[in-house]
């Protein structure tokens, strides 16, 4: 009875000539072993499985979640696609971006001006990257107008010389709205006494925080026609920031978009996308993502070995069974089929609760971060010392799946020498001290 009840459920696994070897594999899972030892093996083979399925997910979900967060706030103040010119202006701008704005992935396009340049206020000085920017199209590639800690960024307007700071920026020079700072730009004016550099007073109107220090340290903001004047571009831009619709396209995008300008215009020009722009930090995160998924994956393997010991032990301790139904007539496939069945089910346990404590750890991470930062009494990540001060977690289904595979195949590779050594178990040698 209970053995046509599984066949209904599970047709597939229940081949009709071999109905033995499921009872007795499973017969041997529930039954009370003589030796101890064993039984605690086995615990350990599941715990092991699945503590290593577990820290797997959750590790590669918090990686996807630091992954996801960096680069979120990178396209934040970096552009999808950039069109930059070879010299210091991008010539004939403006076509490039009508005709960029045709293409039907393509969400909004801005131009910019990029240059250095050295704050000085009070006996301060600092040098910073400065960036003119058109405020009511920038708000269309970017994320500044969103992340204004003060002021507004439409604040900047054409010939008033305002500029925003990032708060790190802002910080250390001790600058607030309304403030006066000196702006110096490495272009020199030639007078009668040699060059000298070319000084304008700004006005703060806004102070942005984009949660990254290689922004908010060294970030400054002009409307372009104000930059475009400190830098003697006349009506030019120094190149055209694009966003897409799906950022993981802007690489087939720089190429289309490449291709369809360079048959158009005949300007000197590249088109470059983010991740050129950033290659070596996501290169770099990759590779601490992949050495991780490695580290990790050793638990499995230390698992699987686990239970390569407990179906050896159980081998040994069923060798009078084993001689027994040899005698009675099972072949050397039989047996075989029972001990990988064991092995099987055993990994099969520990890979759901390894599954089920992953995800479940994973969803709910900043809960777990929580609770063990009020058991520690401290700060996991500390906003003084760290970017991000949240755990992110971004589970992929599609990674859970490839671990549950992997782990189960390793399950079913250490049931192999184990079923194979009891195949060809001798009964005569067997049942001699019996």
């Amino acid at each position: 009875m209970r053995l046509s009840w599984l066949r209904m459920i599970f047709p597939a696994f229940f081949p009709l000539s071999f109905p033995y070897e499921i009872l007795i594999g499973l017969r041997y899972l529930r039954a009370r072993r003589r030796n101890h030892f064993i039984s605690f093996i086995s615990f350990s083979s599941i715990v092991c499985m699945a503590l290593g399925v577990m820290a797997l997910i959750v590790v590669l979900s918090v990686m996807n979640g630091f992954q996801k967060e960096i680069r979120s706030r990178i396209l934040s103040v970096v552009s999808h696609l950039q069109i930059e010119g070879n010299s210091p202006s991008l010539n004939g701008w403006r076509a490039l971006a009508r005709e960029v704005s045709k293409h039907k992935e393509v969400v909004a396009v801005a131009p910019y001006i990029e240059g250095q340049g050295m704050l000085m206020t009070g006996g301060m000085a600092r040098g910073v990257m400065v960036r003119g920017v058109a405020p009511s199209l920038e708000r269309g590639v970017s994320d500044f107008s969103a992340r204004m800690r003060a002021g507004k960024l439409s604040a900047l307007a054409p010939g008033e010389f305002g500029i925003v700071l990032g708060a790190d920026l802002a910080r250390a020079l001790g600058l607030s709205l309304g403030d006066k700072v000196t702006l110096i730009a490495p272009q020199g004016v030639m007078t009668a006494v040699g060059m000298a550099p070319r000084l304008k007073a700004f006005t703060v109107r806004g102070v942005f925080e984009m949660g990254m220090s290689e922004y908010d340290g060294a970030l400054a903001l002009l409307h372009i026609a104000d930059a475009q004047k400190l830098y003697r571009l006349e009506a030019e831009a120094g190149g055209l920031r694009v966003k897409t619709r799906d950022l993981f396209s802007a690489p087939r995008l720089a190429r289309e978009i490449g291709e369809t300008l360079s048959q158009k215009f005949p300007s000197d020009f590249y088109v470059a996308d983010w991740t050129m722009s950033h290659a070596n930090f996501f290169r770099a995160v990759q590779i601490e993502k992949t050495m991780m998924t490695i580290i990790v994956s050793l638990i499995v393997l230390v698992a699987a070995f686990s239970l390569i010991s407990t179906l050896v032990m159980t081998v040994a301790e069923k060798e009078a069974d084993v001689a027994i139904l040899r005698t009675l007539g099972a072949r050397p496939a039989s047996i075989s089929a029972i001990f990988i069945l064991q092995g099987a089910v055993t990994g099969a346990i520990g890979l759901a609760l390894g599954v089920t404590g992953g995800v479940l750890l994973a969803l709910n991470i900043d809960a777990a971060v929580a609770f063990v930062e009020s058991l520690a009494g401290m700060k996991i990540l500390a906003k003084d010392v760290y970017m991000i001060q949240d755990l992110p977690s971004d589970l992929h289904w599609d990674e859970v799946w490839q671990i549950g595979l992997f782990a189960f195949s390793l399950a079913l590779a250490a049931t192999l020498y184990p079923s194979w050594r009891a195949a060809r178990l001798q009964p005569a040698e067997a049942l001699r001290y019996e």
